[in-house]
């Protein structure tokens, strides 16, 4: 199911909609380029589109059929439903563990972008990982800040609904780096948010609340960047490759002017270093990094091949 909402309660109502209904969402960011998004369309080939009349021009017409959120006639439809949660019964097949919770696309840095299809165990182990790693409490307050086509942005959400947190959400032109993203977070009282090292770079000095937990990730985070905002903060690297949903290793607190770790797997996750021949490494010896757990992915969306060659047997 596609889903094509700008940043909104309607965003994350359509997520655990989609998740409730045993189904799995493939999240269209409507700022992104139209050709990306086709490419998205074309690839999944979602079996209907959740958007709203606001953006729905932005979102390329790929044959999907679109179901207007904000229309009377949907909104009329949505309210004769009754309000009690669904169950097995009322979906095509019970709702499993393994069953697929999003399709997410990466990047494309190294190949033409490749569907990842997370699994919705994956997601729950990263949630809870993130909710104990963070101390994110039903006080607590956390930004979502990445795009919702970006797998960061399953975590941000996923791990504030389920720890019970405030998840504070804003337009995208309020979180570019500048008075709007300081605004946000000052006026809104951010306790956690997932800021990348370029953003970082870009911010004034006051511009993060003292106490709050700041998260980095994607890239190396510079160790002038790590000493002045880890300064009367909590500050945390993650790692994690799209395939083992966000993350699969975090950091302990960082301090002063140091390289960010990478830090050790999180619970349900484990992390090995191998040769060509899947052999463990000595320490020091270059090997490649190869993961496992309850994060990892189903594999590519209809690219059994390249599945077969990325998810070996362990």
């Amino acid at each position: 199911m596609g889903v094509a909402l700008p940043r909104s309660t309607e965003l994350v109502v359509a997520l655990l909609a989609v998740l409730k209904a045993g189904a799995a969402y493939v999240p269209l960011d409507p700022d992104y380029p139209a050709d990306r998004l086709a490419y998205m369309l074309d690839d999944a080939a979602p079996s209907a589109i959740l958007t709203v009349t606001s953006v729905t021009e932005d979102i390329p017409d790929r044959g999907a059929p679109r179901l207007l959120l904000d229309d009377p006639a949907t909104r009329a439809a949505l309210a004769e439903q009754p309000p009690e949660n669904l169950t097995d019964d009322d979906r095509r097949t019970p709702l499993g563990p393994e069953h697929p919770a999003y399709v997410i696309y990466t990047s494309g840095s190294t190949g033409r972008p490749k569907g990842v299809v997370v699994r919705q165990s994956g997601l729950l182990n990263t949630a809870r990982a993130a909710i104990a790693a963070a101390d994110i409490t039903p006080d607590s307050r956390v930004l979502q800040f990445a795009s919702p086509s970006f797998d960061v942005a399953s975590m941000e959400v996923w791990m504030s609904l389920l720890s019970g947190a405030c998840l504070v959400m804003a337009p995208a032109a309020d979180l570019l780096p500048g008075d709007g993203l300081v605004t946000v977070l000052k006026r809104h009282g951010v306790t956690h948010a997932g800021i990348p090292p370029v953003v970082l770079a870009a911010l004034p000095d006051d511009a993060l609340p003292e106490g709050m937990t700041l998260s980095v990730g994607g890239e190396v985070c510079a160790p002038a960047l790590v000493e002045q905002w880890s300064a009367g903060r909590r500050m945390i690297n993650q790692y994690g490759p799209t395939e083992t949903t966000v993350c699969a290793t975090m950091s302990g607190p960082l301090s002063g002017a140091v390289t960010p770790p990478i830090g050790r797997p999180i619970a349900g996750t484990r992390v090995f270093v191998l040769d060509g021949a899947l052999r463990p490494v000595p320490p020091g010896v270059p090997g490649e990094m190869y993961i496992t757990g309850a994060g990892l992915a189903r594999g590519y969306l209809n690219r059994p091949a390249l599945t077969a060659e990325r998810f070996v047997a362990s």
